[in-house]
């Protein structure tokens, strides 16, 4: 076995990333005239879903304890 530490992190950029800066770029360079919020999507969606998750395991915890609770 070798004794060089093994990087447990996945570096390295996302594709929601990179769809990001692909935006970004495009809007500054004028190729595209799309409204700075569809240009910033990729990051309101991410962020939105992050958000769904959250409020749903707060409700399906919130709904378990409601039930352990009732017996």
């Amino acid at each position: 076995m070798d004794d060089k530490k093994v990087n447990a992190t996945a570096g390295g950029v996302g594709i929601p990333t990179v769809v990001q800066i692909v935006f970004i770029i495009l809007k500054l360079t004028g190729n595209i005239t799309w409204s700075w919020l569809w240009v910033l999507s990729p990051m309101w969606i991410g962020l939105a879903a992050f958000m769904l998750v959250g409020i749903i395991s707060i409700i399906i915890a919130l709904i378990s304890i409601h039930k352990r609770n009732k017996k």
